[in-house]
């Protein structure tokens, strides 16, 4: 998914981040120092996960898109930051379940977060969320996603059949075995028009 509209959605719904949330992310730096003021969150993409298709001849494949957001803050008050952190965490929650962050991407659902260090001055929490689209087109008009679909795009239309039968029985009793006789006993044409 794109992180843009995860960013947007935060700097626009959560007043206690004023506006200091990034995309990207490198622990080692943040448990250091952090380039934004503290309190701040960080946004990065950690996974897709991919369902099998719920077709049988054409990819209509969930794919569960996760990204994480870390919250740094700082714990000179350790207990100030850690109520701080309650409350970051519930203004997450207002902002980001429930926010579709693009067409075709279901609602963003929250996986469950994890304190991921603490020291004198520092303290990261890390929340993952997730939302879900399909892989694979609903209508016939949309552009192709998988190459089955760019193959079955670059067919000539099916505008009409024509079916020709010879039957083997009646047998033919000029004929030593039983089967087709060469001659047509039945003909239809159907065509197609869209």
């Amino acid at each position: 998914m794109k992180i843009t509209p995860i960013l947007t959605q935060l700097r626009e719904q959560c007043p206690t981040l004023a506006n200091r949330v990034a995309a990207g992310i490198d622990l080692v730096t943040l448990q250091a120092t952090t380039p934004l003021q503290t309190p701040c969150a960080y946004v990065v993409p950690i996974a897709d996960l991919a369902s099998k298709s719920v077709a049988q001849n054409l990819t209509l494949q969930p794919i569960r898109d996760r990204f994480e957001v870390t919250l740094v803050l700082d714990t000179t008050d350790a207990t100030k930051a850690l109520d701080l952190l309650h409350d970051l965490r519930a203004e997450l929650w207002r902002a980001l379940v429930g926010f579709k962050p693009g067409n075709g991407y279901d609602a963003i659902a929250y996986d469950g977060g994890e304190l991921v260090s603490i020291n004198s001055s520092r303290v990261l929490y890390r929340l993952r969320f997730f939302a879900e689209f399909q892989l694979g087109r609903n209508l016939p008009g949309q552009p192709a996603e998988s190459w089955h679909e760019r193959e079955l795009d670059g067919l000539s239309s099916f505008t009409g059949v024509t079916v020709r039968v010879d039957a083997i029985d009646p047998a033919d009793p000029n004929l030593q075995r039983p089967g087709p006789d060469g001659r047509l006993e039945l003909t239809f044409s159907g065509d197609v028009t869209p």
